[in-house]
């Protein structure tokens, strides 16, 4: 989509100033401007324009315009500059990283009430492995009468076992035949991947072992669903301060789908195209999230983990500055992660560190 530098400078204006106020903009608000030189008239008529493209919206019957979700994708995508922290903004984020060494999973949680904090929306943080996680190989031994010990060797070399009652009895060749099906079947393949009529496949040819396959692919499925790690929200509470959170019902609809929607379905929202994602309003996974916007930043912890931050928040975001506060949080959590491998929160960073703003 191709806009004029006028119809850029005033779909900018709206955005910025929409999200100070959080009330319709109108032409006379951007014709107040010092850097627009062009009259209201002018204005409305480029804002016609912008409405017609589906960059704008307008709520009611007044003149006033508000962005679109396109508007939005449209701002962050072309016309949104970089923000530079002030030194008293880097100067809070530093004194928030000041974490004495704790466990990982507590760590994670500290991180999202962090971030949660100093963007004053609801935040969350994660862990996981890079790349989906896979079953290397598997292994059946006979571990006594009745019970037998289920390994399975995951991508990263991470190795899982599991004590399984029989719940009926098996012979050792039949469980070195089901080994070599699970083995031919079943390697290699994410926890999407392993459909039901692939379980049903590998059923048919399970023999007499064919009741365990149930009881190994819950444990399977349950070790790949781990290697996301435990998601950790904070500050859901924050969207009541926004204007457009006050309807208690609307406000309820997000609170259950960041509980419930985002956890289930959390790598499909998992950035990809670097290290900064935007989801913009029915971009979201869930139609609950129609009216939200989530911001998410990578970084790497080291030994094969990548960690992700991001916040939750209305369309009606300040971008740029929600971007450069999660960019700093990104940048030095990345460093504090692979300076102490990945083990435990290290000392404090200095003031000194300010250097990063962006």
């Amino acid at each position: 989509m191709e806009l004029t530098p006028r119809q850029k400078q005033i779909l900018r204006a709206i955005v910025d100033i929409y999200v100070s106020t959080a009330e319709p903009v109108g032409s006379k608000a951007i014709a107040a401007l010092p850097d627009v030189s062009f009259s209201s008239a002018t204005i409305r008529n480029e804002m016609a324009e912008l409405t017609q493209m589906g960059l704008l919206e307008q709520p009611h019957t007044s003149a006033g315009r508000i962005p679109s979700p396109a508007g939005y994708r449209f701002y962050i995508d072309e016309l949104m500059q970089d923000y530079r922290l002030s030194i008293d903004e880097t100067k809070s984020l530093n004194e928030a990283l000041e974490l004495k060494s704790q466990e990982f999973d507590e760590m994670m949680s500290q991180v999202g009430k962090l971030v949660s904090k100093m963007t004053n929306l609801p935040a969350y943080a994660m862990a996981s492995r890079q790349g989906q996680a896979v079953v290397k190989h598997f292994e059946l031994v006979q571990a006594g009468p009745g019970s037998i010990i289920l390994v399975l060797m995951l991508s990263g070399d991470e190795v899982k076992n599991k004590l399984i009652r029989l719940p009926v009895k098996v012979s050792e060749a039949d469980l070195k035949l089901l080994s070599a099906i699970l083995n031919t079947s079943l390697t290699d393949l994410s926890g999407d991947a392993i459909t039901v009529e692939l379980l049903e496949k590998v059923t048919r040819s399970a023999g007499a072992a064919a009741p365990l396959v149930p009881l190994v692919m819950d444990f399977t499925q349950d070790c790949l669903r781990q290697q996301h790690g435990d998601l950790h929200m904070a500050g859901q509470m924050r969207l009541l301060d926004q204007p457009e959170y006050r309807d208690a019902a609307k406000a309820q609809e997000v609170f259950e789908t960041l509980d419930e929607e985002m956890l289930s379905n959390l790598p499909a929202v998992l950035p990809k195209d670097g290290p900064v994602q935007f989801l913009v309003g029915p971009e979201n996974i869930a139609k609950e999230l129609k009216d939200t916007s989530v911001v998410m930043m990578r970084f790497d912890i080291g030994d094969g983990m990548q960690g992700t931050v991001g916040v939750v928040g209305p369309t009606r975001m300040d971008y740029a500055k929600i971007t450069a506060k999660l960019g700093y949080f990104a940048e030095n959590l990345g460093k504090m992660f692979q300076k102490n491998g990945g083990e435990s929160m290290p000392p404090a960073l200095t003031e000194g560190s300010g250097d990063n703003t962006k």
